[in-house]
């Protein structure tokens, strides 16, 4: 489901609007402000994933996000904008000095579809490059690359030994236990 313009630029105000009060109200690292919402349009309403990406240039200053629709898309927003800004962990928290100089990018996310797959070489073979965005879950362990990353790591293989790295796993690890799934992202930004 594509959103229209105007729907696009209220979920990148709401994202904005999020850090703006946080910083606002002197909690940079503290407590989120409550999304208080207004008179929103339908396609905001629906729950529905989203990450939200914050850039100086072009170099990452946080991303955070959900996979699990927990919530009304417009609420997702303002809380991942927050997440991003105030608590990635790679990423000391957002100071008012930088904000000015952050651009916003909004990924939203279809529902994932799990791929049965039994081996790596099956995974890479059902990849679609620059389309899917891609989640390894086993155990207790669940990582995910958003298909903006394969700008970074065009190759299927990399892009999936890179994937089980960040989810603390070794580049050459699979398992049975090995879920995948992968959605594709409707992404706009400032």
């Amino acid at each position: 489901m594509s959103l229209a313009t105007p729907e696009r630029r209220e979920l990148l105000a709401l994202a904005r609007a999020s850090i703006d009060s946080a910083l606002a109200n002197g909690q940079p690292a503290g407590q989120m402000v409550p999304f208080t919402p207004a008179l929103l349009a339908p396609g905001l309403t629906v729950r529905r994933s989203s990450f939200v990406t914050l850039r100086r240039g072009e170099e990452l200053r946080g991303c955070c996000g959900t996979l699990d629709a927990p919530r009304p898309l417009a609420e997702d927003v303002w809380r991942n904008a927050w997440a991003a800004a105030f608590s990635d962990y790679r990423f000391p928290p957002l100071t008012a000095a930088e904000w000015p100089y952050m651009n916003l990018h909004l990924s939203l996310l279809t529902a994932p579809e799990r791929l049965e797959v039994t081996s790596e070489e099956q995974l890479l073979a059902a990849l679609r490059p620059s389309v899917d965005g891609l989640i390894l879950e086993s155990d207790t362990a669940r990582a995910t690359f958003l298909p903006a990353v394969w700008e970074q790591l065009p190759d299927p293989a990399q892009f999936v030994r890179q994937l089980k790295m960040k989810a603390g796993w070794p580049a050459t690890y699979w398992s049975d236990r090995v879920r995948v799934s992968r959605y594709e992202t409707e992404s706009f930004g400032e």
